[in-house]
Parts: C-alpha cells; structure tokens; sequence
C-alpha cells in the first residue's frame, strides 16, 4: 500500500460539527450559508449534497451530544467548504493526492462491477438439467462450460473485495491520523470525504444486490461438488487453475455472508482500530458519527429533502448513513444504539421508515442484522420496537 501522505496543517482552519443540532444553552444561533443551486452528481456524495443544499457543517461551541465539544476559541461557523468547493465534484489537494489516486482506482472498477453483478443470471437451468441427468455427459459438459465463466466472475468480485478493504484503511487512517480532529479531517480533506462516502454506497448496493440473487450460492455450489467429485476419480479440471482449492475456501466464507462486503469493510475498520492502538478509537467513531449525523440531517429535513430531484442521490444519502452506522456498531465499545452514542439512533431509523420499503427494506435489515449491539441489554426496547 502507498505510504499515506500526511496532510499540512492550514493556517486558520475552522472545526466543523453536524448541521441541525442546536448550540448549547446560552450561545448564538448558527448563521446558515446562502443556499446555492442544487448540485446533483449521478454517482451521488451524501457530502456533496449536503453543500448543494446549503447545509452547513460549522457550528461553535455548541454542547450536542452527538459530536465531540469543539474548541470555545473556534467559533466561526466554517461551512463544511471553503468557497468554491463543491465536494460532488471535490479535486485532492496536494496533500490527499497519493491516498487519493489509490482509492480512485478502486472506485473506478466499482461501477463495472455493480453492473457485471445486475447482470448476474446464473446457470440454474443447465445445473438442474445436469442433476436430473447425471449419466448424461453432453448435459455435464454443458453446465461445466457455463459455471466455469461465472465463478471466475465471482472470483474478480472476491478479488475487488480485497482490493476495496485496502482503500477503506488508507482513507481511515488519512481522516483520523493527527494532529486534527475528525472533524476537521472532513472538512480538509472533502475528496477523501467523498470517496469515503461512494465506498459505502457501493458496499450498501452491492450487497442488496448479492442478497436477492441466490443464483451466486448455487453456482459456486455447483461448481466446488463438481471439483470434489472429480479428484476422487483423479480428474483435473482446467478451471482449477483459475480458482484454486484455497482460494475456492476463502471465495466460500465470503459469499456465505448475507452482506459480503459490508462484513469485509466491518472487520478491515474494527482491525484498523486494533492495529492503531496509539490513535484515540473516538478519532475513528467521531468520523462515522459524523457522517451519520450529516445524511440523517438531510434526509429528516423537508427543507433539504424537497431538494432531492435524483431518487439515486437519496438512496445513495441512506446507504452512506446505514454504512457508517453498522461501521460505528463494530467498532464503538457499546455500539450505536446505546443511550451514551454519539448517533441519533431513533432519528435514523425513523428517516428510513419514513421511505417507501421498497427502497428501505435492505438498508432495515442490514441494521437489524450486520450490527453487534442491537440485542445489547443496553439498547431500549423503543428502538428495538422500531426495528420489528
């Protein structure tokens, strides 16, 4: 991996804290930028169009449970930009370039990959014909031929996993390393902001994909029996070349998981934390709460939410909310639905409800299901209620 590059301090740089909470007892209300123009990227920035609505992300020295108490001295409301930034279409600077172009090479290959996996068919037709007629050769040969091209798709998806798990921990550890705080990191760093946020949309959206299409488990199914049943008649396949025995086992708990790559992206941020025992864990779990707080902000307020004209870009604004939420629950010591976490838990599983199910569903299940605490004795029987 490229060493991180850290980043420079900059003179006079303001710290930022979520919109829509409001400042402690006694203090001045929180001026709020000009609203621009609406500013829509296909691929969509939870951040980005946090800016586009004119959501501002500075705040004093307001006392808001959900975020970190920020300095008295730095009460200048910075905006989550400096003038002329729009994250949807936020360019590294200088000092986020090296982390930058390694995981815009990633996200690169994401969309393909969400494509190849829409498109994902499956061999169910030549399996079941092949199984009904085991002595019939042509019908084995034939569904051999059209497993072996889908597995080593499969096999590209696992690899792109690694690869994905690899961009996530550069961005961490570029958004949370010192001096500043993480939220400052945000601000500072908007285009690693950002690619922070399109990992996670992806992760949510392949990952609702994978789970409605059982044809993946069957295939690779199909095709590990077949492995096996031909070394105990000393055949060798070609395709074992391809996708070996070991990699076949690691393929095999990967896609045993009902959301693969947001258990990939669980475990690479909760071993991040243990491998950085130096670095404060609240470094990591104020950066996600963070983020959380920004998308439920956006998506409970009618103001903001009016604006939304591309459905992509409010589902996008879930997943990067449920994404970092599920992130945060690995990692925190008590999790998220904790009385003592710095996510609105109720806030967020309301703003989902609130959406049609079929466009929340997934992103409700992937809550009730891929996070640690949710059945902790410390999370209130309300929001378990609301999870039913």
């Amino acid at each position: 991996m490229p060493a991180i590059h850290r980043t420079a301090p900059i003179p006079d740089a303001h710290p930022i804290a979520a919109p829509g909470i409001s400042p402690g007892k006694g203090a001045a209300p929180w001026p709020v930028a000009p609203t621009p123009p609406l500013m829509v990227n296909p691929l969509g920035s939870a951040l980005g169009v946090s800016v586009g609505l004119g959501l501002p992300w500075g705040s004093g020295t307001g006392t808001s449970p959900h975020l970190p108490r920020l300095p008295p001295s730095r009460s200048e409301p910075s905006g989550f930009l400096s003038p002329g930034r729009c994250p949807a279409d936020a360019q590294p600077t200088e000092a986020e370039t090296v982390v930058w172009n390694q995981v815009n090479a990633v996200l690169e290959e994401s969309q393909g990959v969400l494509a190849e996996l829409q498109s994902y068919t499956g061999a169910g037709q030549e399996i079941r014909e092949a199984i009904q007629n085991p002595g019939d050769l042509r019908l084995q040969e034939r569904a051999w031929s059209a497993v072996c091209p889908l597995v080593a798709k499969l096999k590209r998806f696992y690899e792109f996993s690694l690869r994905l798990e690899n961009a996530l921990r550069s961005l961490l550890e570029a958004l949370t390393c010192p001096p500043y705080p993480p939220t400052q990191h945000l601000e500072r760093e908007q285009a690693l902001a950002k690619q922070f946020a399109e990992i996670l949309h992806f992760t949510l959206s392949f990952d609702e994909l994978k789970m409605t299409n059982p044809a993946i488990q069957n295939d690779f199914s199909y095709y590990r029996r077949t492995i096996s049943r031909n070394r105990i008649n000393n055949l060798q396949l070609d395709a074992e070349s391809e996708v070996n025995n070991e990699m076949a086992n690691r393929m095999s708990l990967f896609y045993a998981e009902a959301t693969p790559m947001l258990k990939t992206l669980s475990n690479a941020t909760t071993k991040f934390v243990s491998e950085n025992k130096t670095l404060p864990i609240e470094d990591t779990t104020d950066c996600l709460s963070t983020m959380a707080c920004v998308c439920r902000v956006m998506l409970e307020t009618p103001e903001y939410r009016s604006r939304f004209t591309n459905t992509e870009t409010l589902l996008f604004c879930m997943r990067v909310m449920v994404g970092v939420i599920i992130l945060y629950d690995h990692v925190h010591p008590v999790g998220a639905f904790a009385k003592t976490s710095k996510i609105d838990m109720k806030g967020c599983i309301k703003v989902l409800k609130d959406q049609p199910s079929t466009s929340t569903e997934g992103l409700l299940n992937a809550l009730r299901y891929t996070t640690r605490h949710l059945n902790d004795d410390t999370t209130s029987k309300q929001i378990r209620a609301l999870l039913q």
